[in-house]
C-alpha cells in the first residue's frame, strides 16, 4: 500500500496538497501512488511563477523511464514558487515525494476549490 500522510488533502489526479506558514499559499506535489506508477523520475518540467491557474489545467510534465505525465493544478490560484532543486534530483520525486519532491506552490484564488479535495481516508478508498 502506498503511503498516504493523514494531515494533506489529495486530488483525484494524484496530487497532494499541504498548508504552509503562510495561510492563503499551499504546496503541491504528486503522491507516492503516482510516483511508484511513473517509475523512476528523469526531469520534471515546472510550472510557471506567476501564472495564474484554474483546478484542473496542465501545469507541467513529470517525465519517467516509463512515460510523460501532465501534472495538474489541484487548485485555482497563482503559481507563487517552483521546486527548482529537482532539475538537478527529479529523483527527489520518488524517493521523497511528500518533502524533497514537491512541485510547486500556489496562492489560493478566492474560490480555489480546496474545499473539494479528498481526505486521506477519501484518497485511500479511491487508489485503493
Amino acid at each position: 500500500m502506498s503511503t498516504v500522510p493523514e494531515e494533506l488533502q489529495y486530488s483525484a489526479d494524484h496530487e497532494w496538497i499541504a498548508t504552509t506558514a503562510d495561510p492563503s499559499v499551499v504546496r503541491v506535489g504528486i503522491t507516492d501512488f503516482a510516483q511508484d506508477a511513473l517509475g523512476e523520475v528523469v526531469y520534471v518540467e515546472h510550472a510557471e511563477v506567476g501564472a495564474t491557474v484554474a483546478s484542473g489545467d496542465v501545469v507541467g510534465e513529470v517525465e519517467s523511464t516509463k512515460s510523460v505525465s501532465d501534472i495538474y493544478a489541484p487548485v485555482a490560484g497563482e503559481i507563487t514558487a517552483v521546486n527548482t532543486d529537482l532539475d538537478a534530483n527529479p529523483g527527489a520525486v520518488n524517493s521523497e515525494p511528500y518533502a524533497s519532491g514537491w512541485l510547486f506552490e500556489v496562492r489560493l484564488a478566492e474560490s480555489s476549490g480546496l474545499d473539494s479535495l479528498l481526505s486521506a481516508e477519501d484518497y485511500k478508498n479511491q487508489v485503493g
